[in-house]
């Protein structure tokens, strides 16, 4: 596979991967699209292009997109899941299902880490369900527990 920045043309699959990105236990169903319409989900794609994003894309050897991952700022009156504070940019990240375990992650992750700290960044934040098996994907990349929102994990990097 191939990595490379997004583009405006892919703000749909950005989509996709934000619906992707909502962990659900196996067995259980997910939960139904229209969950995207939340504003508190929304806000991690809706507008994409201001200031402070950035991201990447990993395409399959025929160029199709298969994983994606990104950082946004938000700050204290528009907060998301993985809030921390306005400097810390929050990550989102997923992987089409067939492609899972294959390093797809391992290296959007490490691709994205890599330009946060070279954009001057002090850390990067995140939000993930305690189940999800990218807990582990976390902590190899340096994320530590920060606490809980919800029924879910606020990670950060210690530093970048």
């Amino acid at each position: 596979f191939n990595i490379r920045p997004i583009q405006d043309s892919d703000v749909p699959f950005l989509w996709e991967m934000l619906y992707q990105a909502i962990y659900t236990q196996a067995g259980k169903e997910p939960p139904p699209r229209d969950i995207l319409n939340k504003p508190e989900i929304a806000g991690y794609v809706s507008g994409w292009g201001r200031k402070g994003d950035r991201g990447f894309i990993a395409l399959n050897h025929d160029g199709q997109p298969i994983g994606a991952v990104w950082i946004r700022l938000f700050d204290e009156a528009n907060q998301a899941y993985g809030y921390v504070d306005d400097k810390t940019p929050e990550l989102s990240m997923a992987v089409l299902p067939g492609y899972r375990g294959r390093g797809v992650g391992d290296a959007l992750l490490g691709r994205m880490l890599r330009e946060a700290r070279a954009k001057g960044y002090p850390a990067v934040s995140l939000s993930v369900d305690p189940d999800n098996p990218a807990v582990s994907l976390y902590n190899r990349h340096g994320f530590v527990e920060g606490g809980k929102r919800g029924t879910s994990l606020v990670m950060k990097t210690k530093e970048l």
